[in-house]
């Protein structure tokens, strides 16, 4: 067994942060009777392609994602589908969401590095999104213009932090909230205009939005919310209640679908939001893939 610790050197916009996580590991790892490997990631999917790369010269393999969620999507991608790789979250980035669905008092447990060495796997479904998998919230609509939009805002000096997020949610509402897509699920298709379309696997995204309380990721289903379009007006009420898990009291606005597959399409490219990341697309198809990594659980 070989035990790969991935540091993202720029998670949680700390300075140095990535020399502690470092030391961090080594004060564990040293004591551990397996080899082991500690590699700081270069750019965008280089953790995707060390972990695969490695899963093809060893039997059994458990990668730390040490970062934010984007890292542990990353490794994610990289794990898929292998039966000898089992995958985990040593959370040090900003929102480090998705080990918040095993419930809040446990997310500490995730931050003790020698209980997940110890820890023990077991498979989690995963979201197939055109062949770039997602283990916890994709979504299409505004929320992921904003996201989007945050790194755009966010490198200009004097505005960054939080307030990148004020202004590039604003600039999308004055946008316009909603888009035309063709959206098809359970075998019937419609066009329609939406603000937002989400796909849960996991609970939580985005700093803390829990859109499906009850979403499982390991049930073999997805659970999908779709906002229709409203006013500039009424988003804020309504992603707000959104944000809280309130979709059922807002049937008027939001429907639910539970399922294994949805496919969303446009004539011009859309934005899509996969745990965090971002690709542009013409045409996005959501597959539930049952049993899609191993996940260590501390």
């Amino acid at each position: 067994m070989k035990h790969l610790f991935i540091i993202n050197p720029v998670a949680g916009g700390k300075k140095g942060r990535a020399h502690e996580v470092e030391r961090e590991i080594r004060m564990i790892a040293e004591n551990l009777s397996d080899p082991y490997e500690i590699y700081i990631t270069k750019g965008p999917m280089d953790a995707c392609r060390k972990v695969a790369e490695d899963a093809n010269f060893t039997d059994s393999l458990r990668v730390y994602a040490c970062g934010g969620d984007g890292t542990l999507n990353e490794c994610a991608n990289g794990a898929a589908l292998r039966e000898n790789v089992a995958i985990t979250h040593y959370p040090c980035g900003t929102g480090n969401d998705f080990i918040r669905t095993f419930g809040q008092e446990n997310v500490s447990k995730f931050r003790d590095l020698s209980a997940l060495v110890s820890g023990t796997a077991r498979p989690l479904d995963l979201i197939d999104c055109n062949e770039r998998y997602g283990i916890n919230i994709c979504s299409v609509g505004m929320d992921a213009r904003v996201g989007a939009d945050v790194h755009k805002y966010s490198s200009i000096p004097i505005i960054g932090g939080a307030t990148a997020y004020v202004v590039a949610l604003i600039v999308n509402i004055i946008k316009g909230v909603a888009q035309k897509f063709r959206i098809t699920a359970e075998g019937t298709s419609q066009d329609k205009d939406i603000t937002l379309v989400c796909a849960c696997n996991g609970r939580f995204y985005g700093g803390g939005f829990n859109p499906v309380p009850e979403a499982m990721p390991d049930d073999g289903q997805l659970e999908y919310l779709i906002i229709k379009a409203v006013s500039r007006f009424k988003v804020a009420s309504i992603v707000g209640r959104y944000a809280k898990g309130k979709y059922r009291d807002l049937r008027e606005y939001i429907s639910h679908i539970s399922g294994r597959s949805m496919e969303i399409e446009r004539e011009h490219e859309f934005v899509v939001n996969i745990d965090g990341e971002i690709i542009n697309t013409k045409k996005i198809c959501f597959n539930i893939i049952p049993k899609g990594v191993n996940f260590i659980f501390p």
